[in-house]
């Protein structure tokens, strides 16, 4: 696999972090999850349960080791700098200046392993009037105008499916620790990365950004041709209260479609602006869509070169034979489903590892691979510096291991 070799530390809790470092782990890279010898990921405790386990938690650490370490404690801060020795990438989510406080900041690893490649994810990044600010995912989208761009039906504001904030900065990281190792194999040293998912939120809505611009102007989503404003781009109500989503803007498809329909005389209007403009198209297209069912227009739309989709519930996802046929779901022998990687390689594929670690699981086996003798683990054990999980908590945890089905 593309990883295999790479050790990466994984400081980081809920979201962007997490994410980015499973990537990482599914193409091979070994991971290494610090957790809090409390309550561990915070995670672990959020949302459905499955058998015990958390699905959000599952869903974010499969296949990482997890090492169970009292940061406040001196040995647990050492613990953790001879990992780094060993280790090519450290990634970290606190709130600005939480790590150095902890001893554990860049320039205090890096003065360790200066071959490190350190990653900080934060909602506003390390400087900037908005550093200290405590925030998650929506209000970073809040910030950034994302928020005012996601509109309801109503016409206010609404909470989106995505994380677009969490998962932007975790994508966007994943890109940017890829790139310092790949500088680090001719200058042999590593560098630090400032992450704002704020920031990467902004980077990613220029298409959205043409009024603001140009006029400073706010846009109104019903004038935006990605928005809603172009009729052949835009959600439709269907006869037994379904939606349905027509997804492409350009001529042909309104041509295929309004004459399939019979009505070619609306075709004209669809070169025209969004918005205003093209209110008969929308209007003739509300009323069609509404007199039938959302599985009569799926099966319409069959064979026919319109962009169109149902508007599939996460259960339907689950179940659907496209994801199901390019493991993009897969499910263990457990019976549990898991969501797949799509960073996908011709030649060294990927691999998803099913096993999610109980809290401490590893810790033993990480520190004895550091070359902590027993004596010093015991050690550590009775200051309470590590935690290691139980059997009966890892047997909980096992039996995740096996190829899908």
């Amino acid at each position: 696999m593309k990883l295999a070799g790479l050790r990466v530390i994984d400081l980081s809790r809920f979201l962007p972090g997490p994410m980015l470092t499973q990537f990482m782990a599914d193409h091979g890279a070994e991971v290494v999850k610090i957790e809090s010898i409390d309550e561990g990921e915070p995670t672990r405790t959020i949302g459905q349960m499955r058998d015990g386990i958390s699905v959000f938690f599952a869903n974010t650490n499969r296949g990482k080791k997890s090492l169970a370490l009292d940061l406040k404690h001196p040995a647990g801060v050492e613990a953790l700098m001879r990992l780094a020795e060993a280790s090519d990438v450290l990634v970290e989510a606190f709130r600005p200046g939480v790590a150095e406080r902890l001893g554990v900041g860049y320039r205090q690893i890096a003065a360790r392993a200066p071959h490190i490649v350190y990653a900080s994810i934060s909602a506003y990044g390390q400087t900037g009037p908005y550093r200290d600010l405590a925030t998650h995912d929506l209000a970073t989208e809040a910030m950034a105008g994302v928020l005012s761009l996601n509109r309801g039906m109503d016409g206010k504001p609404a909470i989106p499916g995505l994380p677009a904030s969490d998962m932007l900065a975790s994508m966007i990281g994943l890109s940017g620790v890829l790139m310092a190792l790949l500088r680090r194999k001719e200058t042999g040293r590593g560098d630090y990365l400032d992450m704002a998912m704020a920031e990467c939120l902004l980077a990613c809505i220029p298409n959205n950004m043409g009024s603001a611009m140009a006029a400073r102007r706010q846009p109104d989503v019903g004038e935006e041709r990605s928005l809603g404003g172009n009729a052949l781009y835009t959600i439709y109500e269907t006869k037994d209260d379904g939606w349905i989503a027509l997804g492409g803007q350009e001529i042909k498809f309104a041509a295929n479609l309004l004459t399939a329909f019979g009505r070619p005389e609306l075709i004209e209007l669809c070169k025209l602006p969004p918005g205003k403009a093209q209110h008969p198209v929308r209007d003739y297209l509300r009323e069609t869509f509404r007199t039938k069912s959302r599985s009569h227009w799926v099966e319409w739309f069959k064979g026919r070169d319109i962009p169109f989709a149902p508007v599939n519930s996460l259960p339907e996802v689950l179940d659907d034979p496209h994801f199901r046929q390019r493991n993009m779901v897969m499910t263990d022998t457990r019976g549990w489903d898991h969501i797949g990687n799509p960073i996908r390689f011709a030649d060294e594929p990927g691999q998803v590892r099913f096993n999610v670690p109980a809290l401490g699981e590893h810790s033993q086996e990480v520190l004895q691979g550091l070359d902590y003798s027993a004596a010093e683990i015991a050690q550590l054990r009775d200051q309470g510096c590590i935690k290691e999980a139980t059997p009966q908590e890892i047997a909980r945890h096992t039996g995740l291991g096996d190829p899908p089905r």
